[in-house]
């Protein structure tokens, strides 16, 4: 974890861009330090729910008594049941601290609020549709209902900070190559830049624009670009000249700033690696920084069914359903649980069947094995805490806790 955050930190300071860290796989304050580094002067980050904010405000502090810039968004356009609660927020971090997303006009009210309880405006995001269509408002159509032109207009009197343009696209889990990982992050950027020009008529000219795009897979195709030993492709340096131009360029009158968001990277998981997005990448025991261990409580392997299984002590609550392109399972096990000595090294174990407590992999009876999930973020949510382990003691030993902002408040079961 630790050389996955440092990695895509020196790669963000080689570009000269900025880089926003999302806390929502890991949900704890050691991974945030670990996220944001300590040489930058700022501690940008991004989280999917109020109750992880709150879980964070004593490092947030920390950081502003150590005289760094502090900014956390909430990662979903603003719903009115939570202005309260970041408004309580800002009040304790200070002017600059919070910002959010708005994709509809009926948010700019929510947002207004937020400035008349904080006692100073939110930073703004424009969330922007650049084809995963799970929100935000496409280029073409971002001036819905005169949103822009509201917005500009409670910018004027103070009521927000617009800051500029985002998008979240996680295209690039479809791909299965460094080339295609690099293609969809220049594809977000252009998206956003035409959303720009699109509507360039509309945004106050003396404003600089922050345009921030991101999902890992493309953000971290990025390290490709850095000290390359071999000649870049096309893509590679297609992708470069238009990260060049947003950080250098005017673009239709504006000064523009570009900013990366990304958050399951600094973990890892399945699913990632499948994608190939990163060139430089190892096998799922080199790279995955997180595991679920599991007791082995049954095994059928005498002719009781097709094959050898074992049944496992995790199940749906353990793992999460979340399946991947790569394979038919539901996490990989780790190979240091089983001989190596086989005539066909590229066969995994997997979990291949699972029901809500228990799941069926091939194994023997009595011992305790590592599984790798298909998604961080999913399977991360189902526990409380992390015991951490170095791999520079080989693993064998827990060296810390990590607790996780683990609860969930937005939506009421019934």
């Amino acid at each position: 974890m630790h050389r996955h955050c440092k990695s895509l930190l020196d790669a963000v300071e080689y570009l000269g861009v900025g880089f926003r860290a999302h806390v929502k796989t890991h949900k704890t304050l050691e991974g945030v330090r670990l996220q944001v580094g300590e040489a930058k002067t700022e501690a940008l980050l991004v989280a999917s729910t109020i109750a992880e904010i709150e879980y964070l405000q004593p490092l947030l502090h920390e950081f502003i008594e150590n005289g760094r810039q502090v900014n956390i968004l909430y990662g979903i356009p603003l719903p009115p049941s939570q202005v309260d609660r970041l408004a309580a927020i800002g009040r304790q971090l200070g002017q600059g601290a919070i910002s959010v997303m708005i994709d509809h006009t009926s948010q700019l009210n929510h947002v207004a609020r937020f400035a008349d309880q904080a006692s100073f405006p939110a930073g703004v995001y424009l969330k922007v549709d650049t084809g995963y269509h799970r929100a935000g408002l496409p280029p073409s159509g971002l001036n819905k209902d005169d949103l822009i032109s509201k917005l500009m207009n409670l910018d004027s009197l103070g009521k927000i900070n617009f800051i500029g343009l985002y998008s979240h696209s996680s295209l690039s889990y479809n791909g299965s190559t460094t080339e295609q990982a690099m293609a969809h992050l220049e594809g977000e950027l252009r998206g956003c830049l035409d959303a720009l020009e699109k509507n360039s008529s509309l945004f106050y000219s003396d404003k600089e624009i922050t345009i921030s795009i991101g999902a890992s897979l493309q953000v971290t195709s990025i390290e490709n670009l850095v000290g390359a030993k071999s000649a870049l492709s096309e893509d590679a340096k297609s992708l470069r000249r238009t990260l060049h131009k947003v950080v250098t360029d005017r673009h239709c009158g504006f000064r523009t700033k570009l900013e990366l968001h990304a958050g399951v990277y600094s973990l890892l998981d399945v699913q990632q690696l499948s994608t190939h997005s990163r060139a430089d990448l190892g096998d799922y025991e080199d790279e995955i920084a997180i595991s679920v261990m599991a007791e082995v409580c049954s095994v059928y392997n005498d002719s009781e069914r097709q094959q050898p299984e074992a049944l496992l002590a995790v199940g749906v609550l353990g793992l999460g359903r979340e399946p991947c392109a790569a394979y038919d399972g539901w996490g990989i096990i780790d190979r240091n649980d089983y001989s190596s000595n086989t005539s066909n090294p590229d066969r995994r174990l997997i979990v291949k069947r699972v029901s809500q407590e228990h799941c069926v992999v091939s194994w023997g009876v009595g011992q305790i094995v590592r599984i790798y999930p298909n998604h961080a973020c999913i399977t991360g949510a189902l526990y409380g805490w992390y015991y951490v382990v170095d791999s520079s003691e080989h693993g064998e030993r827990v060296v810390d806790v990590w607790e996780r902002a683990s609860w969930w408040e937005t939506s009421i079961a019934r």
